[in-house]
């Protein structure tokens, strides 16, 4: 996912850029967030970096962009697209900085500080975003300037920025009267709040639970890798003898496939899937079913039916009903399929005497059995060959076959975490792209899942171009003992995927930092960098045994390319009913006062979801939708219809055709939220994407 603040009020406040300042009158030689960054390419002293140096920089840069705000309310001049948008997107520059550096720390290495930061600044940043977006005198100064834009020479970029931005200040209320922004604000600030306490819960929760083993013989079946993981992270916790397991996905996932005793596989299980259900401190039923309530009375005061209709507005699909179209296409089709081989699991637990029927914390254990049994594969067997080191160097040689560019290790430069790598990006003349940042591993103050972000944009100041600081965070499974970091092949084709968003940010060419990306287009980039993963080709270069570094077998790529199709229905529908229970919170026509488990399980027997497959996320963890992907996980799968249609483009050529890589890069990459997706796509393709490339790819046809 890459990472992206969504919000129009908190894009105003921060600016989008990254810059250091240069007129800040209130420089403090001690709080390294005010000064400028005399560090290598510009990145943010890290280390120097205090809790404490949060707020007094979050003052200060609403400070500084308030005062340049009013510089441009007092210009009496003819509003130009110089004097108020271009000033606009530059007034909070320091604000921006500060934003971008705790944010990304706040989700990936968090502490007792930070969130108190967290919980603090986010309503205070609202309100500033809304002081600015809802000020009648700016939106008059930016109507003016949108009403003659025919007159007025304008590049297409700047054409789109000033298209985009007086339809999200109309988004934002400034069309509303005085009492209606009132009421605005406070819904805004209450949000605020909620997804901050939403975000920290989910991590308390995931924290909180621990599988603690003490005989060897509920270890049966686990992979000795797994076992020793385990065994450390007992130590760790003080348990020497003993194996704990966590909800993290690394830890998991292994004990849900591996493990033959039941009744484990069902606990952790069942503590993942109810995470912030615990009728705890730490409960977030309450927090999501407020911020629903909520997000239907701020879409109605804008004049929407619901909150989906306005989020999708200004994505591709423009309403929740073109969404809900390819959706239900799609589960008609994976549905029966997913049925199909839960049968064919059930046949498996007949056939070995077990008397039960299969449940959801069953169907990894018997899908790992059954693909043995059809393909002759174990993920086991093609772990040794997923050395993480490799798997990242095979995603860099793609880059570098397709693009050109190159990546060198930076070892003397300022990192966001001890953990994390730093990397140097060129083009292949050698010049300087910007910095990728790369932190693989789970702990504690890292919140779950993979993500994309950024510490500072691409941009054009001054006549100088600024080059972009791009950082990739995941939970990947970490080296154990004498062993190296092993990675599954769904942890592999999840870092060349978030390596597809690192190249979106590398490649940028945008003037400003001031970005309008279609939320549904956002994943392309990223998806279709997981095509190139598993290639036979692709897989020749970088899968190499980690003890003997034998290149992976003809025969071992062969099984992998047959059971390409195994399972498809079951990870699908999962996808789909989480996609689909997304839209449904979001198409609520009414604020109420809603029982989420009851609506999420009304909502999921509606639909037909099997009582053998859980929706992917329900709804007291799923952070997608509190964090910037609400009415939008519908996304992933919408940018699956135009990935899979453009990797044809590849498979028409080869899977290295500079054109067509220089094609992609150029329309897409370069522009990606500069111009409109389609026209983009239509750039790149000469043609708008079809479905059947989707439909085959997930065996669904």
């Amino acid at each position: 996912m890459k990472k992206i603040i969504y919000l129009f009020t908190l894009m105003l406040a921060f600016g989008w850029s990254c810059t250091n300042n240069q007129n800040n009158e209130t420089v403090s030689n001690e709080n390294p967030l005010l000064v400028e960054f005399n560090t290598l390419f510009g990145t943010p002293p890290f280390e120097q970096i205090k809790p404490e140096h949060y707020m007094p920089a979050f003052e200060e840069g609403m400070k500084q962009q308030k005062a340049n705000v009013q510089l441009i309310l007092d210009n009496q001049d003819e509003p130009t697209f110089e004097n108020t948008i271009e000033m606009l997107m530059r007034s909070g520059e320091l604000l921006g900085q500060t934003s971008s550096v705790f944010f990304s720390q706040n989700g990936a290495n968090t502490n007792d500080e930070l969130k108190k930061v967290a919980q603090v600044i986010s309503p205070k940043l609202s309100a500033h975003g809304d002081e600015i977006s809802l000020n009648p005198k700016l939106f008059e100064k930016i109507k003016a300037i949108y009403g003659n834009k025919e007159n007025i020479t304008l590049s297409e970029e700047q054409f789109f920025i000033l298209e985009n931005m007086y339809k999200e200040f109309i988004r934002s209320g400034a069309d509303l009267a005085d009492d209606k922004k009132e009421e605005l604000k406070a819904i805004n600030q209450e949000l605020s709040t909620l997804r901050v306490q939403f975000s920290q819960n989910v991590l308390a929760e995931t924290n909180d639970f621990k599988l603690v083993i003490d005989k060897k013989e509920d270890l049966a079946g686990l992979p000795e890798a797994v076992i020793a993981t385990a065994a450390e992270t007992a130590a760790k916790d003080s348990l020497e003898g003993k194996w704990v397991f966590t909800t993290q996905k690394p830890s998991m996932i292994p004990f849900l496939q591996y493990a033959e005793n039941r009744e484990l596989r069902e606990k952790i299980y069942y503590a993942y899937t109810h995470r912030g259900n615990n009728d705890n401190e730490n409960d977030t039923k309450e927090i999501v079913a407020k911020i629903v309530k909520l997000r239907v009375q701020s879409a109605k005061l804008l004049g929407y039916d619901n909150h989906a209709s306005y989020r999708l507005e200004l994505r591709m699909a423009k309403n929740p009903e073109k969404a809900l179209e390819l959706l239900n296409q799609l589960w008609e089709k994976a549905l029966p399929m997913a049925k199909k081989e839960a049968i064919e699991l059930q046949k498996m637990i007949d056939a070995e005497g077990g008397d039960f029927k299969l449940a959801t914390w069953d169907w990894w254990y018997y899908a790992e059995k059954l693909r043995k049994q059809k393909y002759d594969l174990d993920e086991n067997e093609i772990r040794p060959y997923l050395k993480l080191e490799n798997v990242r160097e095979g995603a860099f040689m793609v880059a570098n076959k397709l693009y050109g560019i190159t990546f060198e290790e930076i070892k003397e430069i300022p990192k966001p975490h001890p953990d994390a790598l730093a990397f140097e990006v060129k083009e292949k003349n050698g010049d300087h792209l910007g910095v990728l940042f790369m932190d693989f591993h789970p702990r504690e103050s890292k919140r779950g899942g993979a993500w994309c972000g950024g510490y500072r944009d691409h941009e054009i100041k001054a006549g100088k171009e600024v080059k972009p600081l791009v950082t990739v965070v995941c939970n990947f499974t970490k080296a154990t003992g004498d062993l190296p970091a092993l990675i599954s092949p769904d942890e592999a084709s999840t870092l060349f995927h978030e390596f597809g968003h690192a190249l979106d940010g590398l490649f940028s060419r945008t003037s400003y930092s001031t970005s309008f990306i279609a939320w549904d287009f956002v994943e392309l980039p990223s998806q279709i960098m997981e095509h190139w993963a598993f290639e036979p080709e692709v897989l020749k270069m970088y899968a190499k045994h980690y003890e003997t570094g034998e290149l992976i077998p003809d025969e071992l790529i062969e099984k992998i390319k047959n059971s390409g199709h195994f399972n498809q229905g079951f990870i699908t529908v999962e996808y789909l009913a989480a996609s689909l229970l997304d839209i449904a919170y979001h198409t609520i026509g009414e604020p109420k006062d809603i029982d989420v488990l009851e609506f999420e399980k009304e909502y999921l027997n509606s639909i037909g979801l099997i009582p053998e497959i859980e929706s992917r996320y329900r709804t007291t963890y799923f952070s997608h939708i509190i964090g910037g992907y609400d009415a939008g996980y519908y996304s992933y799968i919408w940018a699956g219809v135009l990935d899979n249609d453009a990797f044809e483009a590849f498979k028409e050529t080869s899977l290295f055709d500079q054109a067509t890589a220089s094609a992609f890069r150029k329309n897409v990459l370069e522009m990606n939220g500069i111009k409109d997706a389609m026209a983009m796509y239509l750039a790149f393709r000469g043609k708008e994407p079809e479905i059947d490339p989707l439909l085959k790819n997930r065996g669904l046809k």
